[in-house]
């Protein structure tokens, strides 16, 4: 079994394209902590933001954000899924909530990617019933799928094509996450 997961995982690499190097990723990443520390880095500030990372596919993305950023935060994490066929949209269940307390706090939120968009909508609307003064979405990938969103990201490290990419705590089948780039592959049918 192991050898067929192997050959599985390295068969999703044999045609893929790489959209997006290592550098440019950093550099994205970069620009989005030099976004963050100018609007929540002052020394006059009483509070501080929550931040919550959307587990799994925000770790390596939080990662190599959190440290770039220069002002006091709170970092805990969220873990939500959303079950169902594609034409139902499926339902979006919280794995885990938030342990600290959102009330009355500005929230950032840090997601991999935006992609259609409804889980995240969900998050945001769930965080601001909980109480948030505001939440911030800062997502590293939106993909530009051709039609409106229901939720729209604050801060955006790339814009990618609408391709299924791995890489960058993305994945494909569990595969592939820990690539520093990003990859477009074709997925199997």
């Amino acid at each position: 079994m192991q050898a067929f997961n192997h050959n599985r995982a390295r068969a999703l690499l044999q045609n893929a394209e790489e959209l997006f190097s290592k550098d440019d990723v950093d550099n994205a990443v970069k620009a989005m902590a030099a976004t963050l520390n100018q609007r929540y880095d002052r020394p006059d500030e009483e509070t501080f933001p929550l931040v919550l990372g959307v587990m799994g596919g925000a770790v390596v993305f939080t990662g190599n954000l959190l440290p770039q950023l220069t002002f006091p935060l709170e970092f805990d994490y969220i873990h939500v899924s959303r079950y169902g066929d594609e034409d139902q949209g499926g339902q979006v269940v919280w794995k885990v909530v938030p342990r600290s307390n959102v009330a009355g706090r500005t929230v950032i939120v840090l997601d991999d990617i935006l992609d259609e968009g409804e889980t995240l909508a969900h998050v945001k609307q769930r965080l601001l019933d909980m109480g948030a003064a505001e939440v911030i979405l800062a997502v590293f990938a939106d993909k530009a799928i051709g039609k409106s969103k229901p939720v729209k990201a604050d801060i955006v490290g790339i814009t990618i094509p609408n391709r299924f990419v791995v890489g960058f705590g993305m994945d494909a089948y569990g595969y592939w996450r820990n690539l520093p780039g990003l990859w477009a592959i074709q997925t199997e049918s």
